[in-house]
């Protein structure tokens, strides 16, 4: 008995160091680990009992999408990039313009019944910069607007008759203000990212970030004017408090919030916080005007960064399976992001939505989704931060009464960083 244990024991860790051997690892890195910490653990579980030839070591979490891009675009300088990346879908284009991710072409071409699982035109035009794909999209948000039921019926509003307009959400908004000193009526997460929710009320109403060619802005026309003077409308009549995006956050989480801007991506967070503590609804966006109208899809894409041809081949089947149905139900399960697969929307999912309509609202948005700007040339991130900067001058109350005039200034200061050839390539 005792030699057949031992002739065991030997074969398994005959086995165990065999696969050790013959396993290529693949070093995936993502941002924001508040939101998919758990996600991205439980995929590479799923993921492991699939292919046992490939480990997955998860590196650090970038902090934001900022912090995502810098960090890669200074590794590549030092070849020391994770096998793996997810960006924000508005960093593409700026990794791409400096050769860093692979091309995925030639790997979506080599792929039988692709489409049979999931993977569709849609997709790949999200992670498509100069007529090539580099990236599949994993996790797609919107803004949506967050309703705290409780404070709502407290100030004479009807939740089956909820706003559609900014008009009237701040006209309720200001009569939530008004149940107690330590009521918010409204609160817009601004910040995320420095210019996505600068983007989605321009978008709504038809505007665009710059003209066809890229050479001159384009948000100060009627659209940005309307967008500008509604953040502004936020601070002087709603009320809105000047919170950075967490604080917001646990406000409306603690039942001291009437409505609360911001991306889908937040759900699964916030109604865990939340708790029970009061009702929560979800609704559209407001003032989406027709025919133009479209909102700036958010979330991220993943990315290979490998440049061994091993790795890269690993790489693809991880970035597969990532994107595919299983890991993008997975991702829709366990945060309030969308999938772009359809299998896991028609498929893995076809009750998750009936059972949760919270998480269906952005879903019904789809066909608004529109890319997620991003601004041409070496200067594009530190565009990002100059309209942050204004709107914080607004948001902060500093110049809450001059929203034309701030409107002015962020204009010309992000002319200034454009590049200064003509027709900036994508």
């Amino acid at each position: 008995m005792l030699k057949s244990w031992i002739a065991g024991a030997v074969l398994s860790l005959a086995a165990s160091a065999s696969l050790a051997q013959t396993q290529t690892e693949i070093v995936l890195q993502y941002p924001y680990p508040e939101l998919f910490a758990e996600t991205h653990k439980h995929i590479a579980e799923e993921f492991a009992k699939e292919r046992p030839d490939i480990k997955i070591t998860l590196r650090a979490p970038y902090e934001s999408y900022e912090d995502a891009t810098q960090k890669v675009l200074r590794e590549a300088v030092t070849n020391q990039m994770p096998d793996v990346t997810f960006q924000g879908l508005n960093r593409i284009r700026v990794l791409v313009d400096k050769n860093i991710p692979a091309q995925l072409d030639d790997y979506i071409a080599a792929e039988k019944d692709f489409d049979r699982k999931g993977f569709h035109q849609a997709m790949f035009d999200i992670g498509t910069a100069s007529g090539k794909i580099y990236a599949l999209p994993f996790a797609i948000s919107l803004p949506i607007v967050y309703v705290n039921l409780d404070l709502l019926k407290q100030a004479g509003g009807d939740p089956n008759n909820l706003p559609k307009t900014w008009d009237e959400l701040i006209a309720q908004a200001k009569k939530i203000k008004a149940l107690g000193p330590d009521i918010n009526g409204v609160t817009y997460v601004w910040d995320i990212t420095g210019n996505w929710l600068w983007q989605a009320p321009v978008f709504a109403r038809g505007g665009t970030m710059l003209n066809t060619d890229e050479t001159k802005v384009a948000f100060n026309g009627p659209e940005g004017q309307f967008a500008i003077r509604m953040l502004a409308r936020l601070v002087n009549e709603g009320g809105m408090p000047n919170l950075d995006q967490p604080a917001m956050r646990a406000a409306f989480a603690a039942g001291k919030t009437g409505f609360h801007i911001t991306s889908t991506s937040d759900l699964n967070k916030v109604t865990q916080m939340i708790g029970g503590k009061f009702a929560l609804k979800t609704h559209t966006f407001p003032d989406v005007v027709s025919p133009n109208g479209r909102l700036p899809a958010g979330g991220n894409v993943v990315m290979i960064l490998s440049k061994d041809k091993a790795k890269r081949d690993a790489a693809w089947e991880v970035v597969k399976f990532w994107a595919g149905p299983k890991g993008a139900a997975i991702m829709a399960e366990t945060t309030g992001y969308m999938p772009a697969n359809k299998v896991a929307n028609e498929v893995y999912l076809k009750d998750f939505y009936s059972k949760n309509p919270n998480n269906y609202t952005a879903v019904s948005q789809m066909a608004l989704l529109t890319k997620w700007y991003a601004f041409p040339g070496d200067n594009g991130l530190k565009i990002t931060d100059v309209i942050k900067d204004h709107m914080n001058s607004i948001i902060s109350g500093a110049r809450s009464k001059e929203a034309d005039a701030v409107l002015a200034e962020m204009t010309a200061d992000v002319q200034k960083l454009l590049p200064k050839t003509t027709g900036a390539t994508r």
